[in-house]
């Protein structure tokens, strides 16, 4: 996605390194049909500031927010859509149970 660029523009601006992050991932959101129609990505720096861009997966519109980090973490779309992030390990259990 082409929309994807503030956090791309922060991390060249302050020229953060995998390292530097607390937390980074980019993932396919899906909708509640089961389709994924999203995506989300979360940047969380030495700040405590997690910034996430998405595509909800509900609405198809392109978001940008800023919020403290913390675990869990989830964000409110505007349509009022709430996207969670899981740990990967639960994700992916959860996919292997559901193919049972």
């Amino acid at each position: 996605m082409t929309e994807f660029k503030k956090i791309d523009e922060f991390v060249q601006k302050h020229n953060i390194l995998p390292r530097d992050c607390l937390y980074h991932t980019w993932r396919a959101l899906k909708d509640s049909s089961g389709k994924e129609t999203g995506k989300l990505r979360v940047l969380a720096w030495k700040d405590n500031i997690a910034r996430s861009e998405y595509i909800c997966p509900e609405c198809t519109k392109y978001g940008y927010q800023e919020t403290p980090w913390k675990r869990p973490f989830s964000v409110k779309c505007q349509c009022g859509f709430r996207i969670t992030v899981p740990k990967m390990k639960a994700e992916f259990k959860k996919e292997q149970k559901a193919k049972k």
